[in-house]
């Protein structure tokens, strides 16, 4: 059954909006890719945007980067890892299922011009939010050096298609168990004393991003990171995302969700973003046992 942007679903007794799912796999533990009929989405989105989508009318809005999208086809991608109560509801979504809302593009599109060697990280499912912005700077001529970090060996995700747009790519696991035993910090710090670096863009957990920052901060090579704080409209209405950068208030949905790394304030961030953690962590039990409220 396909409904379609503005499609109507049999049995329902009014038109609606609904965003089908035209695919859904698993890309590693509890970290799923799905692709959604959204073709307005697909016709305008960029590298660095996201939407805001709910499962149901009366679910939670949250946050996802658009991973990738075909404006002919009317399609875009989502990486989605299994967190909390929503995010685990959505990754039980399977091709033919829909979500009720997805809105965008929202955010500032990532800053992409020849500027020669670019460096892009992406440390576990953040490797899906670096993928869209590697293939843009790559499509503006840059040399494109990939670094992709995870847990273990099978929560590296996207290896092949960002080896398809970058020049070089290099892995790195925790355990060891695939590439490099060690962290992106590690591998970084060889390819910055190797040759240089024009710009460095990190996605990931918050300390790898702080680490990223620190770690490029003594030789000056500019850094982006994309910030993941706790987000409701997408607009700039509600404040829930505000982050201080540079001694300033920024909202990360419109003047984000990239900042320069030697500016932003990693404490605030981490403090904010672990205010609401043991609720999420009880709701997404429920959700994982069938209790849901």
């Amino acid at each position: 059954m396909t409904s379609g942007p503005g499609g109507h679903h049999p049995g329902h007794e009014d038109w609606i909006l609904m965003f089908d799912v035209v695919s859904a796999q698993f890309l590693a533990p509890s970290v799923k890719r799905f692709r959604v009929d959204a073709p307005r989405v697909a016709q305008h989105w960029k590298a660095g945007q996201f939407v805001i989508v709910r499962v149901t009318g009366d679910g939670e809005r949250i946050p996802l980067t658009i991973a990738e999208g075909d404006a002919d086809e009317g399609w875009i991608g989502l990486v989605v890892q299994s967190v909390g109560k929503t995010t685990t509801l959505i990754n039980g979504l399977d091709a033919g299922d829909a979500f009720h809302d997805v809105a965008g593009p929202l955010g500032t599109p990532s800053e992409v011009e020849p500027v020669g060697t670019v460096v892009v990280i992406g440390g576990g499912v953040g490797t899906a939010i670096a993928y869209p912005t590697a293939v843009a700077h790559h499509l503006a001529g840059n040399r494109v050096i990939g670094i992709v970090g995870g847990r273990s060996a099978e929560h590296l995700i996207l290896e092949s298609e960002l080896a398809a747009v970058c020049d070089e790519l290099l892995t790195c696991t925790d355990d060891g168990t695939a590439g490099r035993h060690g962290l992106v910090t590690d591998v970084l710090a060889d390819v910055l004393a190797r040759e240089h670096i024009d710009l460095v863009l990190a996605i990931g957990p918050i300390p790898m991003m702080q680490a990223v920052g620190e770690t490029t901060r003594p030789a000056g090579v500019p850094t982006t990171v994309s910030l993941n704080p706790i987000m409701v409209d997408g607009t700039g209405m509600c404040g829930g995302c505000r982050v201080l950068v540079g001694g300033e208030t920024k909202f990360a949905c419109v003047d984000g969700p990239e900042f320069d790394a030697h500016l932003v304030d990693f404490d605030v961030l981490s403090r904010r973003n672990r205010a609401y953690l043991g609720f999420e962590r009880e709701r997404a039990g429920e959700c994982r046992s069938g209790v849901v409220t």
